[in-house]
């Protein structure tokens, strides 16, 4: 959503369409505020409340503070202390229903040893974790990872993530049976297989609710699953309201 740089109506359009489709869970993947001052944390928790419940979440680049010289010490220190007190747990946080299995891991990094800071990167110790939750879940639940940046390069996507230990995550995700990878930080939606383990393993992009379009307009994803199908459906706003902008129809590594 980038909120600070949110699109207003899309933005209140998407309340009322998730609210009508009455989710098991509702996923933010990353990039919730602009520049990660206490006011878009404040705006983002707001529209949050305005949602069904349960939610999870998982800070994206600009979700720590790194704007003006008074947010040094905030970024170093307590990177995401804004983030864990509007949305909750920055890393690791999970959700587990007697149908699905859902682990979220922060791949954003308050600073590192390279130019770019929004690039994304992936400890060691998050893929073990995460890699045994799923690992750990029955094998008839649907198994999902949310992070912000693809682990995988998207071929012809509008930017790089060049998120480091992330081929290594793709790889130890689908080797543990994961069915799904949901990420942000690209700002177009995208599906498309991990090329490991069984190749049933889907990379799923979601766009952005904010004005920082790349070429897509902005949107979310509904993920719909039973025992054998995934559905996903990019909603994309036009206008006045949200539109299907394209829907991918997927089998399920049980029924493969």
């Amino acid at each position: 959503m980038h909120f600070g740089g949110e699109h207003r109506e899309a933005v209140e359009a998407a309340v009322e369409v998730i609210g009508q489709a009455r989710p098991d869970l509702v996923i933010g993947s990353g990039d919730m505020t602009r520049d990660g001052v206490r006011s878009e944390f404040d705006a983002a928790q707001a529209w949050f409340a305005r949602l069904p419940q349960p939610q999870l979440s998982t800070p994206g680049n600009h979700d720590t503070p790194f704007r003006g010289p008074g947010e040094i010490a905030t970024r170093l220190i307590t990177p995401w202390r804004r983030f864990e007190r509007a949305l909750g747990p920055a890393d690791g946080a999970l959700w587990s229903n007697p149908r699905a299995q859902v682990v979220a891991l922060n791949t954003a990094r308050s600073v590192q040893i390279r130019w770019n800071w929004s690039k994304g990167a992936v400890a060691a110790g998050q893929i073990r974790r995460a890699a045994s939750t799923l690992a750990q879940a029955a094998p008839d639940k649907l198994k999902v990872v949310v992070c912000h940046h693809p682990l995988i390069e998207m071929i012809g996507g509008p930017m790089t993530a060049k998120v480091r230990g992330g081929t290594r995550a793709a790889q130890a995700f689908a080797e543990a049976g994961a069915d799904l990878v949901l990420t942000g930080h690209i700002h177009a939606p995208f599906v498309h297989p991990y090329p490991f383990g069984d190749g049933c393993t889907q990379a799923v992009g979601a766009g952005t609710l904010s004005i920082r379009e790349r070429g897509v307009p902005p949107s979310f994803n509904i993920i719909e699953a039973d025992d054998c199908d995934i559905r996903i459906t990019a909603m994309a706003f036009e206008r006045t309201g949200f539109v299907v902008w394209r829907t991918w129809n997927l089998t399920r590594r049980r029924c493969a």
